[in-house]
């Protein structure tokens, strides 16, 4: 594919050059003879370093700002080059899937673009979902990835989704991609907002910057006619009637969810032993929905996964028939196994002071006896957040146990005392599988336990840059494995 034809298609000024494009890279080592180089600027390094190492491996073409030093290929000038690179590479990664909706909001992206794709798949698309847990193709095969991947990695997956027959795509918008112009490029029909709590703000300057850079989504990614699906619950804070207010400036058809919804409105919520039964008032008729999935947040991504649905123009009956068949998505609520006492062990990615009380409050009507919490905070991250995770795990739970997540680069027990900070009466195991062991051995039959922060992550990270190391770890396993060494009566 022409250089000149890609530029012109997006808006950009490369000369008259009919240059042969072969691929798109952001990184030296991935460039061949033909490919377009992206040298951005950030955090920890500075992409127009490497520009002549691209240029030497036979980039063609270098996106980068006016003020970079380019000899020897194209310099396609742009005050944004991570923007202006974008637009470029979704001209030439093409076709994309017919409809592509996109989920962001602090917690519940993961469970809102999976539950998405089951209601496609069981409406009898060919759907996929990419995110945390990766891209999840139409035959459920899963390849793990970041929560926002690079755009060429991004582009490259949406346009091998399509030649490969998938029509709808739901995808997570993280405030990381967002900000980086990571998920840019594509035609997206309608955006979830789900809600909005303290997170990243090691990345982010404050809440103000976060909301903002979540807020790309709606004023400028989706396309023109989309349709924005905003939460609304019972008490919520103005974070999300504030997302109406960007849709409605941007002209968007605007979708209200929840019990404060208009469109989707939750009138009756029943929790039952093993799910519970909803009422939803919908397109003027009243719906009894038994969700085989447990808590309110679940409530909350599965409305959320409906609206996005029914946005992408899924048939309303096909769409309230799904919801009732819903499976629970890896790592969020996962009930892992049933301790030898008979209480029910569950893993949950709450890794924020709102995502762990909400996973304890989904849990909490179904306790009779105690709920022991098991949780710890990840290193090089936000400290600012630790302490609060302790108050909200110790607000709600009968025992906390504080333990080890991904240490990182710090010392785990600085980390833990920063989280114990927030936890009277808590108790501090360092090791994860002593702490998750000693929460199932003491479990009673009257009781549940929530083992939370990793979620889906099958490995433990220890140290950082040339010193880090990923220890296998799974939560689920390991739940599983301490309950069949305690049912043994090993030590």
């Amino acid at each position: 594919m022409k250089l000149i034809k890609l530029c012109n298609a997006a808006g950009l000024e490369c000369g008259a050059s009919d240059a042969n494009v072969t691929g798109f890279a952001i990184d030296n080592r991935k460039v061949a003879p033909g490919t377009v180089f992206g040298a951005f600027q950030g955090l920890t390094a500075n992409g127009e370093d490497y520009i002549p190492a691209a240029i030497e491996a036979g980039a063609i073409a270098v996106v980068a700002r006016p003020e970079a030093t380019v000899d020897g290929a194209i310099h396609i000038a742009a005050p944004n080059p991570r923007q202006a690179f974008a637009r470029l590479a979704a001209q030439y990664f093409t076709p994309f899937p017919d409809h592509i909706v996109a989920v962001t909001g602090t917690n519940g992206k993961t469970s809102t673009v999976e539950m998405a794709r089951q209601i496609w798949r069981m409406s009898g698309e060919r759907a996929a979902s990419i995110g945390t847990l990766g891209v999840t193709t139409p035959d459920e095969s899963v390849s793990t990835g970041l929560t926002t991947p690079d755009i060429v990695t991004f582009l490259s997956n949406m346009s091998g989704l399509a030649r490969e027959g998938v029509t709808h795509v739901a995808y997570e918008a993280s405030s990381h991609g967002l900000s980086q112009y990571r998920n840019e490029g594509v035609p997206v029909e309608a955006a979830a907002f789900t809600n909005f709590s303290r997170d990243h703000l090691d990345y982010h300057a404050d809440m103000e910057e976060y909301f903002s850079a979540k807020m790309r989504l709606f004023d400028e990614v989706v396309s023109g006619d989309a349709t924005a699906v905003i939460w609304l619950g019972e008490g919520d804070s103005g974070w999300n009637r504030r997302v109406i207010d960007h849709a409605a400036k941007r002209g968007l058809a605007i979708m209200t969810v929840g019990e404060a919804g208009d469109d989707i409105r939750l009138t009756l919520r029943e929790p039952t032993q093993l799910g519970q039964v909803l009422t939803v008032e919908h397109g003027g008729q009243s719906r009894k929905i038994t969700l085989p999935l447990i808590g309110a947040y679940q409530v909350s991504n599965a409305l959320c996964a409906a609206g996005l649905a029914l946005a992408s123009g899924t048939d309303a009956g096909l769409v309230w028939d799904a919801v009732a068949r819903l499976q629970p998505v890896r790592g969020r609520l996962e009930r892992a196994v049933i301790a030898p006492s008979g209480a029910p062990v569950y893993i949950d990615y709450a890794h924020t002071p709102d995502a762990i009380e909400a996973a304890i409050s989904a849990l909490r009507p179904h306790v009779t006896g105690r709920l022991i919490t098991v949780f710890g905070a990840g290193g090089d991250r936000d400290h600012g957040k630790r302490a609060p995770m302790g108050e909200a795990a110790a607000r709600s739970s009968d025992l906390v146990i504080v333990t080890d997540d991904n240490p990182r680069g710090e010392d785990p027990a600085e980390i833990r005392r920063q989280v114990l900070a927030g936890t009277a009466g808590a108790r501090e195991v360092g090791d994860r599988r002593e702490a998750i062991r000693t929460a199932i051995a003491e479990a009673g039959p009257d009781d549940i336990v929530l083992v939370a922060g990793k979620g889906h992550e099958t490995g433990q990270i220890i140290g950082s840059g040339e010193n880090m190391k990923v220890l296998p770890f799974d939560d689920v396993e390991v739940a599983r494995e301490c309950a069949a060494q305690i049912a043994r009566g090993d030590r």
